[in-house]
């Protein structure tokens, strides 16, 4: 009978835009907060400079505020679709971690940290609040198991 029930009433089809299984509505509202954090930020700090900036400041510093103005404007979309960009939160985690272990940690070991390289580094730290908020078991089944996309 059990059987039986299963077939005439099969279970709901989940909602659109319902979380995966083992990602909580918590978790998914952190992430949230964290696109917003960066794409508030980085619109707070960098977009100023891109709206308005001098041709020295776009010589010097044009293609590192453009990449970061890109990067607000894209974890922009993260408030929406906090899984879906994921592969965003990681590019942050990537770059910032390679920033502070390729070339902030040997400056430090050799006592050679300035005042702009410090700000620099807490700021980058920041990053840390992601790393608990990534639900890392749906990135690893996600991106490392599943099976990739059909090549051409």
């Amino acid at each position: 009978m059990n059987t039986l029930a299963a077939i005439t009433h099969p279970s709901p089809a989940p909602k659109a835009g319902a979380a995966p299984p083992g990602v909580s509505v918590l978790r998914i509202n952190l992430l949230r907060a964290c696109y917003a954090v960066m794409a508030f930020g980085l619109a707070a700090y960098i977009w100023p400079d891109v709206l308005q900036h001098t041709d020295a400041f776009a010589v010097k510093f044009g293609i590192r505020v453009s990449l970061l103005a890109g990067l607000g404007a894209t974890a922009a979309l993260g408030i929406r679709y906090p899984l879906r960009m994921l592969p965003l939160l990681i590019f942050e985690l990537a770059w910032k971690a390679i920033y502070l272990t390729a070339f902030a940690l040997p400056l430090y070991l050799s006592h050679r940290l300035d005042a702009a390289t410090v700000e620099n580094v807490n700021a980058c730290l920041m990053v840390v609040i992601f790393i608990p908020v990534i639900p890392w078991r749906h990135v690893v089944s996600t991106y490392l198991v599943a099976r990739s996309e059909r090549w051409a």
